[in-house]
């Protein structure tokens, strides 16, 4: 008997994405060795072996300002991706998060009787809740990561399975604390500080500058303190060594190993999306702090409904961890609550303490798997 061989498009326009679609085919690689996968994304989605179709790293960008420069090229790749669909005839669609573009591809891929697999819900607990219907509409299956978000879908009878999170199994470092130390030259006994200004190139504009002249202040302050930035995979050095350089503290660069350099960290200065959430995971305390365009923010003002940005926070009900957000993040406001939670010790035992409440909220993951074994559950469904 010949065993059926599978096509599945894939749909990642971000960092984050790239990585959970990666993972998820691993795992249906595993299942079915002779599945097949192609579409949109970047490095991680091509090492996993998924035929790219279209680079995703240069589109990976938030905001209506930022959307807008990028209009051409996001157009590009919605019509190429459309062309796939109805010219190929995948078997499935997955799209990953990239909410809106992936909405428009959905909506398509229902048209050419292709089915669809949505990854990452809208956050339609945060804003627009009427998108539930919107996107029920577009889907065959909304494959959620956080727990309490399958009953906006029971809701409005839309098919739903909560799946897990796939930061819980994603996020361990390579080595143990000793052994990173030695590793990126850090001196044990001393204080460090991590910076992670974000995965995007205009993240990395808006919030590094900031994080930079904090870390300037407090090595003023604190001589003893050590920084280290790890470096997103999407981030170029170009852009990073454009704000590094002549920057007179000393910032220890690290490649490919986010989890290990945050493992080594006292304290953190990150911008808000999964990285405070992985930062959560590994119960290290952090700023969150984020910028977006004036425009932006304050449309975001209009729709948002919670009142929390930092993952964390949101998971937690409550805010566990500081948020600066627009004309708040300053130098002096994030040196600040990096010093106390260096250095007030109370403090800091009440913020690791609820990290690890929202690790325990996360439970046991197998995200990655759990996906998978749902998109071949619907691809035997015929």
């Amino acid at each position: 008997m010949s065993i059926p061989q599978y096509t599945v498009l894939f749909s990642a326009g971000e960092s984050s994405g790239d990585q959970h679609a990666a993972h998820m085919f691993q795992d249906m690689q595993k299942l079915c060795p002779e599945i097949r996968g192609m579409g949109m994304g970047g490095a991680k989605m091509r090492q996993a072996g998924i035929d790219i179709r279209f680079d995703s790293s240069g589109i990976g960008v938030i905001g209506l300002v930022e959307v807008l420069k990028h209009y051409a090229e996001i157009r590009q790749a919605l019509q190429l991706m459309k062309a796939i669909l109805a010219n190929e005839k995948p078997d499935l669609l997955v799209c990953v998060d990239y909410k809106e573009f992936n909405l428009k591809l959905a909506q398509f891929a229902k048209k050419q009787g292709v089915k669809v697999l949505f990854y990452v819900s809208p956050q339609v607990w945060a804003w627009r809740p009427g998108r539930v219907k919107t996107y029920g509409k577009a889907i065959d299956m909304m494959a959620v990561i956080f727990p309490f978000e399958t009953a906006y879908y029971e809701a409005e009878n839309v098919p739903v399975r909560y799946v897990g999170h796939p930061s819980v199994d994603k996020v361990h470092p390579l080595r143990g604390k000793q052994e990173d130390f030695a590793l990126f030259g850090l001196e044990p006994g001393r204080p460090v500080v991590g910076l992670l200004p974000g995965s995007r190139a205009n993240e990395i504009k808006r919030m590094l500058p900031a994080m930079l002249e904090a870390a300037g202040e407090l090595a003023r302050s604190h001589p003893d303190v050590q920084f280290v930035l790890p470096q997103a995979d999407s981030v170029s050095d170009e852009i990073l060594q454009s704000h590094l350089q002549g920057f007179d503290v000393a910032i220890n660069v690290v490649k490919h190993q986010a989890y290990d350099v945050i493992q080594c960290c006292d304290a953190i200065m990150t911008t808000s999306g999964t990285a405070s959430l992985e930062i959560a995971l590994l119960q290290v305390p952090m700023v969150i702090a984020y910028r977006l365009s004036p425009l932006t923010y304050w449309l975001g003002k209009q729709l948002v409904k919670i009142p929390f940005i930092g993952l964390p926070n949101i998971i937690a009900g409550k805010a566990i961890v500081k948020e600066l957000i627009q004309d708040a993040v300053t130098a002096e406001n994030l040196a600040a609550e990096i010093e106390r939670l260096l250095y007030a010790a109370s403090y800091r035992e009440t913020v690791i303490n609820e990290l690890r409440r929202v690790k325990r909220l996360l439970g046991e993951g197998g995200g990655s798997k759990n996906m998978a074994d749902l998109a071949l559950e619907m691809l035997r469904q015929g």
